[in-house]
């Protein structure tokens, strides 16, 4: 099995029936899926499932009325219940709804998500699951040894938000970073001046600042991203990743846009 997935064209051929998860990485012991999304609408939210040999984590598996959706899914590529962790980027329903559904298929699964957010998602119904901290420990490694590692991103939108990055693929999970907003959908850009103002109609207005972005960009220098898998919107694939991090240092939006005349003494 390649690993090698022509992301670009993928978006010309991938099941716009939603029948089927879509592989965006694959070899013969780890594999990263979209598994789709039940919406139609501007603000559609994205699920992924990272595979390690007989491991998997689902990422940022999103609100409750997905859940039925997303189970489906992952079952066409595991059984549901070896689903041993689940990555929550911050608590957000969207992202966190379905939660305790998924501690109901496997009451010992792993939640990892940073300390702030762990504060909030109880509020879901439950507190008595297996909490893996990001704030303390910033590496998950798998039982063969292959790792995914967690850079915080604090006030994008959410003081305790966090991105994901795959050190197999090289794919990083960027929550709400590089979101957008779009009827016209395609499941990967091939055309990132377009769709920067898909980004803008969400930056604008939920990202915190510009000092924000730009520290977080600064936590990427020196790592290799082949692919940006945001929680909202389209994957953004190789041949615009340094164009995506650009747009992130240059970024104006929150409070740049709310207080413009506002210095720091």
């Amino acid at each position: 099995m390649s690993n090698t997935i022509d992301l670009i064209g993928l978006s010309r051929t991938f099941d716009e029936r939603m029948e089927l998860p879509t592989p965006l990485y694959q070899n013969e012991y780890h594999s990263v899926y979209w598994l789709g999304t039940p919406e139609d609408s501007a603000f559609r939210c994205n699920t992924y499932l990272i595979t390690d040999g007989d491991e998997a984590i689902i990422v940022d598996p999103g609100g409750v009325e997905a859940f039925d959706f997303i189970r489906r899914r992952v079952e066409q590529i595991i059984v549901p219940a070896h689903v041993s962790a689940q990555i929550l980027c911050h608590q957000d329903p969207d992202v966190a709804g379905s939660m305790v559904r998924w501690l109901d298929v496997n009451p010992e699964m792993k939640v990892i998500t940073s300390t702030r957010t762990n504060i909030l998602i109880s509020h879901y119904g439950r507190d008595d699951y297996n909490f893996f901290n990001i704030t303390e420990s910033s590496t998950y490694t798998f039982s063969s040894g292959r790792s995914i590692r967690f850079i915080e991103a604090p006030f994008l939108h959410f003081p305790g938000a966090f991105t994901t990055y795959d050190e197999t693929s090289s794919f990083l999970f960027s929550g709400d970073i590089w979101a957008a907003i779009d009827m016209d959908w395609k499941l990967v850009i091939s055309d990132f001046h377009k769709h920067e103002f898909k980004m803008n109609l969400f930056h604008l207005d939920y990202m915190a600042g510009n000092i924000a972005a730009r520290g977080f960009i600064d936590r990427l220098k020196g790592i290799e991203v082949k692919a940006i898998l945001p929680q909202h919107g389209s994957v953004i694939p190789e041949p615009f990743v340094q164009d995506a991090f650009r747009y992130l240092a240059n970024l104006r939006c929150g409070l740049d846009i709310l207080y413009p005349d506002k210095k720091r003494r």
